[in-house]
Order: structure tokens, then sequence, then C-alpha cells
């Protein structure tokens, strides 16, 4: 996250990490490229405008060092021409202020999806339950458990995110896609499908926590 406005950074840096992201905060286009060639990121939230390089300069930077890495640009720069610059230079998605929380989330889970190169790990595990990525099988106990698409993609977000509290709106916006506008509800009716073919034995792993979300987790 690239933003010289303590207030803007602040507010988008502690958003970003409760929708799940890790969040590094600097406050220059110097800043920007030192910390991306260091730690390399997933994706940089950049500003445009910013005391020393703007975010055009930065983004040009990183190109010629070799740097390639998904750019958010964002700014209160709505002309075309910036739009196009900024893109032109490499840039993954154009922001503009004012703008929504859930919008920016969005736009940012929908490039990662775009640019992703790496599936992640072809199988996870949590206690005595399995997913395999590769084939879509899925295990319990050594038992195996037939899942519909939607709900294989369910539990395989309750798994990776696991321990964390996983909101409605996450859910949505993960298994669903940002796009989905139908009622919420359809997220407690594939936990009820998840559960009855998941949690058949003990321990339960599946849990509610009422009015904040749901989480894979071992029983307190």
């Amino acid at each position: 996250m690239v933003e010289d406005d303590p207030n803007i950074r602040e507010l988008l840096s502690a958003s970003l990490r409760f929708a799940g992201f890790a969040v590094d905060a600097v406050t220059t286009g110097s800043e920007a490229v030192t910390a991306a060639r260091e730690s390399k990121p997933d994706l940089v939230v950049l500003d445009v405008m910013l005391p020393d390089l703007d975010g055009f300069e930065v983004i040009r930077r990183l190109r010629e060092g070799g740097v390639r890495l998904p750019v958010v640009f964002l700014t209160a720069r709505d002309g075309t021409e910036d739009k196009v610059r900024g893109l032109t230079l490499g840039g993954d998605d154009y922001v503009t202020k004012p703008f929504s929380l859930e919008e920016l989330t969005a736009r940012i889970r929908a490039v990662l999806r775009r640019t992703a190169g790496d599936p992640g790990p072809n199988r996870l595990v949590f206690h005595d339950l399995e997913l395999d990525e590769e084939t879509h099988e899925v295990s319990r106990a050594g038992q195996t458990i037939a899942l519909s698409p939607t709900e294989f993609k369910l539990l395989r977000y309750l798994m990776l995110n696991a321990g964390r509290v996983l909101s409605k709106a996450q859910i949505l916006d993960f298994v669903w896609n940002y796009d989905f506008r139908g009622d919420d509800s359809i997220v407690e009716s594939y936990i009820s499908y998840l559960r009855r073919k998941v949690d058949i034995a003990e321990p339960r792993l599946i849990h509610t926590l009422r009015g904040v979300g749901y989480v894979l987790r071992l029983p307190v």
C-alpha cells in the first residue's frame, strides 16, 4: 500500500487486513520501489500523487528493474489520459477517488485472480480433513466425501483460512465472486450442506459465530 495521506493509508490498511490481506504500508515513491524489490508482494495498491516520485514513475522504475507484479492505481485523477498512461505502463486496474472499500477490495481480488500464476497448494490438510486441488477429492479420516463444485470451493476457502473467522460478505466475494447479487442466505444454506457431509464425525470442524461469520477450527 503506497499512500502519503496518513488517514487514508491507515483506513485502507486496516480494511484490507480485515479482508484477510497482509499489508505493508509506505508513504513515498522511493520507499515503494525499495519495498517492492525487497519483499516482492503479491500486489501493490499505488497512489499516483506522491510527494517525491509519482505512481507512474514508480511503476516505470519497477518494470525497468525487472520487477513484475500486479498494480492497482489509486488516485483522484479520473482523466482518460491518466488512465491510459497508467494501464500502458503496466497497471492492472485504476480506481478513482472517492471509492468504496468494498469496491477496492473486490478489484484487488479480481486482479489477483487474473494474474495468479500459482493456484496454491495442491493438497490442503486440517486435522483429519484432506482436500486435493488437482483431483478435486475430499476425504475425512480416510473416508471419501462427494462435494459439488460450489461446496468444494467453499470448503477450500475455509481450509485456506483455517482458524480465521470469515464473514458472509467475504465468502460471497470468494465463492460466488463480487458480481453475485443474491441474498446472502445462500451462504448459510451451503454451510449447512457442507456440515452434513464434512461434520459427520467428531470433532465438529465448521463453527458459526453468530453475527460474525464462520470458521474452520477444532472445538475450544
